[in-house]
């Protein structure tokens, strides 16, 4: 499988914020465990991180862990 990396148009906005992210600290993200699907645009990764909260995308993804 092959993914093609592309630059976001310039005037590309935040999925979360509408911010334009070119403004900020822009990264991308894509779900690779369904065909790599269309990339998301974030403006900083404070949008990215309220993102995964509120769509409760790392809950039940951790390992367990004990310290025994």
């Amino acid at each position: 499988m092959s993914t093609t990396i592309t630059t976001p148009d310039k005037n590309e906005d935040c999925v979360y914020c509408g911010c334009a992210i070119f403004d900020h600290d822009p990264l991308c993200v894509r779900d690779c465990t369904d065909d790599c699907g269309s990339p998301l645009y974030f403006c900083n990764y404070g949008c990215l991180a309220a993102h995964i909260d509120e769509e409760g995308l790392a809950t039940g993804t951790t390992c367990e862990w004990s310290p025994e």
